[in-house]
């Protein structure tokens, strides 16, 4: 038996290869297939199944692709209707890797077609279960993503019966592998171990250690994070079928002159600028939004970027194949290219460019004591409830795209966050949207708190 997690950080996405007697199962794969066959050409093994536990939402999985390249069968759970060739398990079939078997346990809730592979040791005794989003570390899936007719009320009635008849009776020992870890938006509050055990998750879990439906009903169903926009394209995509990964790559992968780019853009393409945020300050083409690699780049692009929008990209040499891999990921497949040279070529053309003014900590106090200053906090609810600066209008980044039109056009906005990532994404946005000045804190509110304390206001409630 071999079982290797392969985790994505950008998505909080965990795929599994599983193998046994020179045959192999990858559950819940990414788009690009060529990692997963890579790896079994490398193990010397077959790849028989590709497990799907559900149709996803945060992301474009790769089953088509790699079942087409490799002749594996694609499995999903009881309930599912795909729009292309598989096969749908029935609860408690069995399939066969090498010397093992596992079961395939449909738990509805987090879907209807939910489920999870259970498997069984050469012993034939539970090992371990892959649980995808219907358990996580401390947490359990949200009941409001792809419901059908139901409402997330009878999702998550489901899932109570789910988690105590299928999951809470397995053995304490039993290893649970989950689908994503801390920060997917497919919980609201997952553990940032990348596995467990059935046992830890009873004593640990707030989801498991409920045992009333109408209580376990509210708990999971209140305090959800904001749906980014692109989840209910992506799902949709994953049940009837994306384009062919490298068809979108190669279509991606085309270098634009100035020429080019600028006109694309005059036709309604948005500028998506993959740079670092403290470059992006320094130069910036009118209306572009930043969002850099370095960070969690597809969930911010699938909040601020349209699911449909035609996409032009900024990137820094040799990383344009990574920013149209994982936009592709998520389901924005209308790249129209990338500005061949990158920023460099655009300013040797000595073309229009706009900055945004970056404050220091120093400079943020001495801006407050002038006055005329708003300051607005992009972080999340749970950071805001620690501390924030004196006076802060608070609107989570991933609201701003719904909210940003209660805040005034012509204020002059200080943003944070908590180093300067998400902040410099909001500011972006904001000119975009015509604010006529926005600036973004250098550090964010870690900086202000060491350099400048007495801005720092502690143990508030929030919103």
């Amino acid at each position: 038996m071999y079982i290797k997690q392969l985790y994505t950080n950008c998505l909080a996405q965990a795929v599994y290869y599983i193998e046994s007697g020179k045959e192999a199962a990858i559950i819940d794969p990414l788009r690009n297939p060529e990692p997963y066959i890579a790896l079994a050409k490398e193990r010397g093994t077959t790849i028989k199944y590709v497990l799907e536990t559900h149709f996803h939402a945060d992301f474009v999985s790769g089953h088509i692709d790699l079942a087409n390249k490799t002749g594996a069968t694609i499995v999903f759970g009881p309930g599912a209707e795909p729009g292309y060739k598989a096969y749908v398990a029935k609860d408690g079939d069995w399939l066969r890797i090498g010397n093992l078997q596992m079961e395939v346990v449909h738990t509805p809730g987090h879907t209807i077609e939910s489920a999870c592979f259970l498997l069984y040791n050469e012993a034939a005794e539970p090992y371990a279960i892959f649980t995808g989003d219907t358990l996580f570390v401390g947490d359990v899936g949200r009941p409001d993503l792809l419901s059908g007719n139901l409402q997330k009320e009878e999702l998550a009635s489901l899932m109570f019966d789910s988690l105590q008849k299928k999951i809470k009776v397995l053995p304490n020992d039993v290893i649970v592998y989950p689908g994503h870890g801390a920060g997917s938006a497919c919980g609201k509050n997952i553990g940032t171990e990348s596995q467990s055990t059935i046992g830890s998750e009873k004593l640990n879990n707030y989801a498991l250690k409920i045992s009333d439906r109408e209580e376990f009903i509210r708990a999971v169903t209140s305090d959800l994070p904001a749906i980014p926009g692109y989840f209910f394209k992506d799902a949709q995509l994953n049940k009837t079928g994306s384009g062919l990964f490298d068809e979108v790559i190669t279509k991606g992968l085309r270098g634009l002159s100035t020429d080019q780019f600028a006109t694309l853009q005059q036709n309604g393409s948005i500028i998506l600028d993959t740079r670092e945020p403290s470059e992006f300050a320094n130069a910036f083409i009118k209306d572009s939004i930043n969002i850099g690699l370095n960070g969690d780049f597809a969930v911010w692009a699938g909040t601020f970027i349209p699911p449909n929008a035609s996409i032009l990209l900024i990137t820094l040499p040799s990383r344009e194949k990574e920013a149209v891999e994982r936009l592709a990921r998520i389901g924005y497949d209308n790249i129209e290219g990338y500005l061949d040279g990158g920023w460099d070529k655009w300013v040797a053309e000595d073309l229009p460019f706009e900055i945004i003014i970056k404050f220091t900590s120093q400079e943020l106090a001495l801006l407050l004591k002038i006055g005329g200053y708003e300051l607005l906090d992009v972080r999340n609810r749970k950071e805001v409830s620690k501390d924030r600066i004196t006076g802060s209008t608070h609107i989570p980044l991933n609201q701003l795209p719904e909210k940003y039109t209660s805040l005034n056009k012509n204020s002059k906005w200080l943003i944070y966050c908590a180093g300067g990532y998400r902040s410099m994404i909001a500011a972006s946005f904001l000119r975009s949207k015509g604010f006529n000045f926005v600036t973004s804190v250098e550090g964010g509110i870690n900086l202000v708190r060491e350099k400048s304390p007495e801005l720092v206001e502690f143990g508030l409630e929030t919103e």
